[in-house]
């Protein structure tokens, strides 16, 4: 075999090495999640909660108790999961309640984790029942049981599992039955973010993102960005391809308003779906009380749309009131959107 087939040059040296090279430790795409709590911005009882439970852990050398994470979305719930992972130093296996099918499908999760990793579960509300129980004897006694045949001949047998951190993210903590969450060690409540924080956030992520961003620029997208980190990058990417096409590249009072108003985001954080979702309880149900399914039906989306994405922040901000009889627009909804005050509607 001739030579020059066999003999590698210098620069295949470093394609075909079978060191790992700092070109492949590069994440494929830039990731403006934050990966300890050093960078991680806002949560401040929950993230000194964690940093506590963690030493602690870390300590005893045994694995932090399971915890539940429940908000809205886009408050960092997956984030702290990876985060948590980080500091104990574990692998994160990621998966959600509605992917989890069968039992099977858990099971195999469970006996593939090795000691200390974490098990994150999205939406775990959505698991099924019969899933669930599988958790029960896993998150107490670390071990998952198999039955084999049925009637007569069947017969059970207990797999030992390495002892793993559970962490469950949900939006919607009311839908988990009582036997499942009471099994969680660290129970915590994500809260919208305040506006310093947001601006906190955007300015790190503009930094990240290689794009200038000045203070009256970073507070207007802090403004509009429903107290939450997720929109404020989302909003903030959206800026900065306007900025970089319109403008000379740097983020501004004056580029965040025109770009947004292009997206249908008002100053108050409220998209075309919000407002839609006002108009249709004051226009249609001359401003409520009306239950969410026929404001569902109105605007042709899920309900779990609504009571998932929409109504958090219209309640935060005041903008519906939820009653027994159903949703009712307030008066600062009404001036907002450019009704008159109706004050019958009110007393």
């Amino acid at each position: 075999m001739p030579d020059d087939i066999i003999t590698q040059s210098s620069d295949d040296q470093g394609i075909l090495s079978g060191s790992c090279l700092p070109i492949d430790q590069e994440p494929e795409i830039l990731s403006l999640r934050p990966e300890n709590f050093s960078d991680y911005i806002g949560q401040s009882e929950i993230v000194e909660t964690l940093k506590i439970a963690i030493q602690a852990a870390q300590q005893r050398k045994e694995p932090i108790d399971h915890v539940l994470f429940h908000g809205p979305p886009g408050l960092g719930k997956t984030t702290l999961a990876h985060i948590i992972a980080n500091e104990m130093g574990g692998k994160i296996t990621v998966t959600s309640g509605p992917a989890l099918d069968k039992g099977g499908d858990l099971i195999g999760l469970l006996t593939h984790l090795e000691e200390g990793d974490i098990l994150f579960v999205d939406e775990i509300h959505r698991m099924p029942k019969a899933v669930e129980e599988f958790l029960y004897p896993a998150m107490e006694d670390f071990a998952v049981d198999f039955v084999f045949d049925k009637g007569f001949h069947a017969r059970s047998h207990r797999y030992k599992l390495n002892r793993f951190t559970l962490v469950g993210a949900t939006t919607r903590v009311g839908l988990l039955s009582a036997p499942l969450r009471d099994r969680f060690g660290i129970f915590r409540s994500l809260d919208f973010y305040n506006e310093q924080d947001l601006v906190i956030i955007s300015r790190r992520s503009a930094a990240l993102l290689e794009v200038k961003i000045d203070d009256k620029g970073a507070w207007e997208l802090a403004k509009r960005s429903r107290g939450t980190p997720r929109i404020v990058n989302r909003l903030l990417k959206r800026v900065r391809d306007y900025a970089q096409v319109k403008a000379d590249g740097v983020i501004t009072k004056e580029t965040v308003n025109a770009a947004l108003s292009l997206e249908g985001v008002d100053e108050k954080g409220l998209t075309n779906l919000d407002r839609r979702f006002v108009k249709t309880i004051i226009e249609f149900y001359n401003g409520g009380p009306v239950g969410i399914e026929a404001i569902a039906a109105t605007l042709q989306e899920e309900t779990d749309t609504l009571v998932d994405v929409v109504e958090p922040y219209l309640l935060k901000i005041g903008f519906i009131i939820r009653t027994s009889s159903g949703r009712k627009a307030s008066e600062a909804a009404y001036r907002h959107l450019g009704y008159s005050v109706q004050k019958k509607l009110f007393q």
